[in-house]
């Protein structure tokens, strides 16, 4: 089983982006934080890297849910989707919630994070 869902589009980087964050809005997800690994690398390192944006995307209501049942949860939440400039298009990859919920000996959870998994599948599907 794979920790990760993909999918290598065409496209402009930047206008994946943009579409990748229309994706999962439209699936209940806000994006709380946005990391530039390209500009950081650059910036703090003096090294170029491709085009490499992870986004940290949260469904409050589903993250309310597993707070509720595991108060912890919290150290593995956002879940990240990156997208990374790739040769012949741009690769759009998304955390498998229930790869890394598995670490939690929670049942519960672990069928919540599967329903998430099915969003953010759904989501990295209509880029």
């Amino acid at each position: 089983m794979s920790y990760f869902t993909a999918r290598t589009v065409a496209g402009d980087f930047e206008a994946v982006v943009e579409r990748t964050r229309a994706a999962l809005q439209k699936h209940g997800f806000g994006v709380l934080t946005e990391i530039d690994v390209q500009a950081t690398l650059k910036a703090k390192i003096g090294q170029d890297f491709r085009p490499y944006r992870i986004l940290g995307a949260c469904n409050p209501v589903m993250a309310h849910e597993a707070l509720k049942m595991e108060p912890h949860v919290g150290v593995m939440l956002p879940c990240n989707v990156v997208i990374q400039q790739v040769e012949g298009g741009v690769e759009v990859f998304a955390i498998d919630p229930a790869a890394s919920m598995r670490a939690i000996d929670n049942a519960e959870l672990l069928g919540h994070a599967q329903t998430v998994g099915e969003h953010l599948r759904a989501a990295v599907a209509e880029v």
